[in-house]
């Protein structure tokens, strides 16, 4: 069977980690580029303010 890797980043209090995906625009070609982490709940609002 499967492992499940999400499973793994969940604790006893539920989740504490979001994936979050950010759409950022390539200084060298102008074309949009998709950023992907897993970054905890209370720093969600910092990464997408950078």
């Amino acid at each position: 069977m499967a492992k499940k890797t999400v499973a793994s980043l969940q604790k006893g209090e539920g989740r504490t980690y979001s994936k979050v995906i950010k759409m950022v625009k390539s200084p060298k070609s102008g074309a949009y580029v998709f950023q992907e982490e897993m970054v905890p709940n209370e720093k969600v609002k910092d990464f997408l303010a950078k």
